[in-house]
């Protein structure tokens, strides 16, 4: 006889079709960039449209490089040390504020705490404004250090490593580590930052997506020269014509590097979130 426990997990049919839909359904959007990526300006107009890849990428993408208003490779090259830089700063900030709040006692750490999750609240859009004329003041309008340095430390970071620690480590792990004369940061470094790997490496991959599709900062306070990846593609479209083609063929080879990302720590992220839901 089957216990309630096997009926609770066992699938039927309908959970495999409603999760191959899910994926299809998923997937399709990457499949037809791909089309249209590799098709001529002239076919993808066709009725019915096309639907497998043809064989011009090679002319669409390099029409992209030959493009100098998109500036493409300084753009993927800009995103890259960004959100690259962006991505290690969070994951360390975060996870050394997560610990501090989770298993350091110090007076007015709860008020810190309300602090920060309040900023969490607040759009980011409403504080452009500000944050530009604060960038113009310090010379960083068109740098680097502009879409990078303010965003070095997320509150949305510290909160997550925060929850995570105070589940993940135990006090007497702590208190070992104390015994056997560890400073704070060598108890850190040593017993925090390994216990903390599944929920670093979801935070780090989520930093570096959110990163590598941010727009609207970059197109504010950076110029058409010196571009990142999101504003080099919009300087593909034009007002009253768009080579759909081109477009797509840059925005597949944009995709590359969140798909090998994604590929090589997409284990990490199962593995964290899993873990963090049977803790919770």
């Amino acid at each position: 006889m089957i216990s309630a426990s096997q009926r609770l997990w066992r699938t039927s049919p309908l959970t495999y079709v409603a999760l191959v839909l899910a994926a299809l359904l998923s997937i399709y959007p990457f499949y037809y960039m791909i089309v249209i990526g590799t098709r001529s300006l002239d076919s993808i107009n066709d009725v019915p449209p096309p639907l497998t890849p043809g064989g011009a990428f090679g002319d669409n993408f390099g029409r992209v490089l030959d493009n100098d208003a998109a500036n493409f490779l300084t753009g993927m090259m800009n995103s890259i040390i960004v959100s690259s830089v962006v991505t290690l700063s969070v994951v360390l900030t975060g996870s050394l504020a997560g610990f501090a709040f989770a298993k350091l006692r110090f007076k007015g750490s709860n008020v810190l705490l309300l602090a920060i999750i309040v900023t969490m609240m607040i759009p980011t859009q409403m504080g452009l404004i500000s944050l530009w004329g604060m960038m113009q003041d310090l010379g960083w309008y068109d740098t680097l250090y502009a879409v990078t340095v303010p965003f070095l430390v997320t509150a949305f970071g510290v909160f997550m490593m925060r929850q995570y620690a105070s589940q993940a480590i135990s006090d007497e792990l702590i208190e070992a580590g104390r015994v056997d004369g560890a400073s704070t940061f060598r108890i850190y470094w040593s017993i925090v930052l390994p216990a903390l790997r599944p929920a670093a490496g979801v935070l780090g991959l989520l930093t570096f997506m959110e990163t590598w599709n941010s727009f609207i900062w970059p197109y504010a306070i950076l110029t058409p020269e010196n571009p990142t990846l999101q504003v080099s593609l919009s300087f593909l479209s034009y007002a009253y014509y768009t080579d759909y083609s081109q477009v797509f063929a840059a925005t597949a080879i944009g995709t590359i590097p969140l798909v090998l990302v994604f590929l090589v720590f997409g284990r990490q992220i199962i593995g964290g979130i899993m873990e963090g839901a049977v803790k919770s």
